[in-house]
């Protein structure tokens, strides 16, 4: 399998990151603030029916908001090994590197849907209602722990 290039951001630690939850039918996604500090849901895309097409409107997000950095959740088996899920998402990272334009990083995502869903459960939201905001909340979770690992540890 080929390698997935990770790339380094540092501008004064400064980066505006989109955080990227990949899931078979949707796609959430989750900005940073332009400090690299806060992470905020942003959107959720449902999936085209081509990865290209999904990569391609990725693509345009990153225009739009000025992101420098994509962080993509992995799914890491809770014992942290890479399973089949984990592999499929190192592959997809690898080709929507082709078409984004800016690094990307992947970052453990294990448990981030329990904490999303906790999240709005806290806010008392229904299920319904939590089902159409999960994925993009899922994203935040992501971003928000590879910000936070990321100050913690001087820039990766």
């Amino acid at each position: 399998m080929q390698q997935l290039q990770l790339w380094l951001v540092r501008r004064n630690n400064l980066v505006r990151a989109l955080g990227i939850d990949l899931g078979s039918k949707r796609i959430g996604l989750a900005t940073s603030d332009r400090s690299g500090t806060i992470a905020t849901p942003h959107s959720v895309l449902k999936r085209c029916g081509s990865m290209g097409g999904d990569h391609r409107n990725i693509a345009k997000i990153v225009i739009e908001e000025e992101i420098e950095a994509i962080v993509i959740g992995l799914p890491l088996n809770m014992d942290g090994t890479e399973g089949s899920a984990a592999q499929s998402a190192r592959k997809e990272a690898e080709r929507m590197a082709t078409v984004v334009g800016v690094p990307i990083h992947v970052h453990d995502e294990r448990r981030s849907t329990v904490e999303a869903d906790r999240v709005l459960m806290e806010r008392n939201m229904n299920a319904q209602t939590r089902r159409g905001v999960i994925d993009k909340v899922a994203a935040a979770v992501i971003l928000q722990s590879w910000l936070d690992t990321r100050r913690h540890q001087g820039s990766l």
